[in-house]
């Protein structure tokens, strides 16, 4: 039975991984090489003139710029937003916590399309639409309540007496919060920061939706006109992909550690 574990988890991640690989590879390869038969897993002649050619001609550079500042602004907000909020409903007592929390999860509830319209028009009345700010603060009304409800349950396993033993000390709310919770929380926190640098990184429906000036376009929305004047030139294609698919894979290397320990496990083991 183990053997037959390890052999179905590796045909998946064959299955999952070999479309990626073989996109890398075509990404590399001259377009008029891109399906050369049979194919091939290794470029026949490799050259980054692709990569070259998607950043210089659709002026990668600035869309890349909006998306990154974009994608750090909202996760920077969404992490600190989301961590006060899981605070206060896992150490606060107030009238109409729990309605007020499972009111946040019902929003999690509603699939972004069926809110589109409304936001669009919040966003019309205050000024929001085709604006990087808009996109940030629509970004982070999304990404609060997912990771309020990650970071609750982290805070909520932090051992009680630590924080009575640094009020008994005289320290407030707010000084507990930075000298007692963050620190330990740091494993979810970094999870939190990539959940919410993802969605950001990612979207494309609302910025789609709000953005018209197209030096204000997200690198989403470049990479769709891109596929859309170079239809068939794969290669070019795959390469523009790359570009932004690399930043996400950059994070969660970075944060892998912390993102997995933020996931598996709790907080402090009394």
């Amino acid at each position: 039975m183990r053997w037959a574990r390890l052999l179905t988890l590796g045909a998946g991640a064959v299955v999952m991984v070999l479309p990626l690989v073989y996109m890398v590879s075509v990404s590399f390869t001259p377009n008029v090489l891109a399906f050369a038969w049979p194919p091939r897993l290794l470029p026949q002649n490799p050259t980054v003139g692709n990569y070259v050619e998607a950043w210089n001609t659709n002026d990668f550079g600035r869309y890349f710029a909006n998306s990154a500042l974009v994608a750090c602004a909202t996760t920077l907000l969404t992490t600190l937003l989301s961590a006060l909020a899981a605070y206060a409903f896992a150490r606060f007592t107030f009238p109409g916590r729990s309605l007020l929390f499972w009111t946040l999860m019902l929003g999690l509830m509603v699939p972004s399309m069926v809110i589109l319209l409304p936001q669009f028009l919040v966003a019309t009345t205050l000024g929001l639409t085709n604006s990087l700010t808009g996109l940030v603060v629509f970004y982070v009304g999304a990404g609060i309540a997912f990771n309020t409800f990650l970071l609750r349950g982290f805070f909520e396993r932090v051992p009680i007496e630590l924080d009575e033993s640094m009020t008994v000390d005289g320290a407030g709310p707010l000084r507990r919060f930075v000298a007692l919770y963050l620190p330990i929380a740091r494993p979810a926190l970094a999870t939190s920061a990539v959940f919410a640098f993802l969605a950001a990184w990612d979207e494309y429906s609302w910025a789609l939706t709000s953005i018209t000036d197209p030096e204000k376009s997200t690198l989403p929305l470049a990479i769709a006109q891109f596929q859309g004047a170079h239809l068939t030139s794969w290669g070019l294609v795959f390469a523009a992909s790359l570009i932004g698919v690399g930043p996400v894979v950059l994070i969660y290397l970075l944060g892998q550690k912390h993102f997995v320990t933020g996931l598996t496990s709790g907080a402090l083991k009394s």
